[in-house]
């Protein structure tokens, strides 16, 4: 019974504590109400970012709308995957690279300015000429991990726009 008290009481400092900072768990973010609707704009509409990126504006609850008159738009402007060399094998084939997937959005609310966002992931990956094939699956993973971490900053974003 006192050990059942104990754990009662240490588990409510903890989550009294944690509250108190400011802790919010992973990808529960407070979108500001003027961004409940939106119209999500981009090049390609059926690119996997621009998927990713209406599943999680779904998630948070935000609306859609079809078109863009008097609420504001997050509009995707570009996107681009690029690759730098790090490491050498001792025979002058490339031994690793970084990946730095760059994502480029805009959101515009009727009659102002819009506001423009970079997004920048990083990873690094081992090439190895030999197994040519799982390297090729092994970039396709990656590469929709990153696109999938860059969806959820762009929310992450909205979260912290200021909107006057």
């Amino acid at each position: 019974m006192l050990i059942k008290r104990i754990c009662f009481a240490i588990m409510t400092l903890a989550i009294l504590f944690s509250a108190g900072c400011g802790f919010k768990l992973q990808g529960s973010y407070s979108i500001p109400e003027q961004l409940r609707t939106l119209h999500l704009s981009s090049q390609d509409q059926y690119s996997e970012l621009t998927r990713l990126v209406r599943e999680r504006l779904r998630l948070h609850s935000i609306t859609l709308a079809e078109d863009s008159d008097n609420v504001p738009t997050l509009q995707i402007l570009h996107d681009s995957l690029d690759r730098s060399t790090l490491s050498l094998y001792p025979t002058g084939n490339v031994a690793e690279y970084e990946l730095t997937y760059h994502v480029t959005f805009a959101v515009a609310f009727p009659d102002k300015e819009s506001q423009r966002f970079d997004v920048d992931i990083h990873r690094d990956y081992l090439d190895d000429p030999r197994t040519a094939l799982a390297k090729s699956r092994e970039m396709e993973m990656l590469l929709k991990e990153m696109r999938i971490q860059a969806a959820d900053q762009m929310i992450q974003t909205l979260a912290s726009i200021e909107v006057k």
